[in-house]
């Protein structure tokens, strides 16, 4: 695994199940086409991933995605200066959320949110990891209506940002069909029960132990739709 070379946009990705360590293709190969892994996180524009990956590995991302700096312009839309002001919001969350300090993670998360209405659209990536950290605290407070409001609105840019088969994607889309499944919502659960199912399949594969919850979530809702 540690001869496989990096990509920003990825044909393969590295799964852990327990102490094995998986390779999955996420992408159509051509035959002789080089696999490769991303070594970081992708959700970030391409002058952030560039410094990141100079300073870890000290080399110079030449793929494709850093050449026409796609996406560059959907991550940071919206109004600069409010962007600059959630980048500098999301450490004081992440801490709060951390020290397990949830209510008032989620008070400042709410405050964030709403004062960058009309300024931030929900793909900036700043703006949506408000929403993601937001929905952590609403989750374990156990405001299942609110966490799942806060996490509907990152589905859309979860897919803008980890397209193809992407783990990250599943396992967003999997919590909020877990959210849907409590509140007894069971035909929008299966709906994304099913929707996480269809790429987890290929990313962690049948066997992996997250199939098997997944697995036992869809045979639950399909229980409670038929008894309902």
């Amino acid at each position: 695994m540690s001869l496989l070379n990096h990509s920003c946009d990825p044909n393969c990705l590295i799964v852990f199940d327990g102490k094995c360590l998986l390779l999955q293709t996420i992408k159509e190969i051509s035959k002789g086409e080089e696999l490769t892994v991303s070594y970081i996180d992708v959700n970030r524009p391409s002058h952030i991933r560039q410094k990141q990956l100079q300073r870890q590995y000290c080399f110079i991302c030449n793929c494709h995605l850093c050449l026409t700096k796609d996406k560059d312009e959907d991550m940071l839309a919206g109004d600069p200066q409010a962007s600059k002001e959630a980048e500098g919001s999301i450490a004081r969350l992440e801490e709060l959320n951390f020290q397990e300090k949830w209510q008032e993670s989620l008070d400042l998360s709410r405050s964030l949110i709403r004062s960058y209405s009309g300024r931030l659209p929900d793909k900036n990536i700043y703006q949506l990891e408000l929403l993601d950290l937001a929905m952590d605290a609403a989750i374990a407070l156990e405001l299942w209506e609110e966490a799942l409001h806060f996490g509907l609105r990152t589905l859309e840019p979860f897919s803008l940002y980890y397209p193809h088969s992407h783990p990250v994607r599943a396992l967003q889309i999997n919590r909020v069909g877990k959210i849907q499944l409590f509140l007894e919502m069971y035909p929008e659960a299966m709906k994304m029960l099913k929707q996480a199912f269809d790429i987890m399949k290929i990313t962690h594969g049948k066997d992996h132990i997250l199939m098997k919850d997944l697995i036992d979530l869809l045979r639950e809702c399909e229980a409670s739709m038929k008894t309902k």
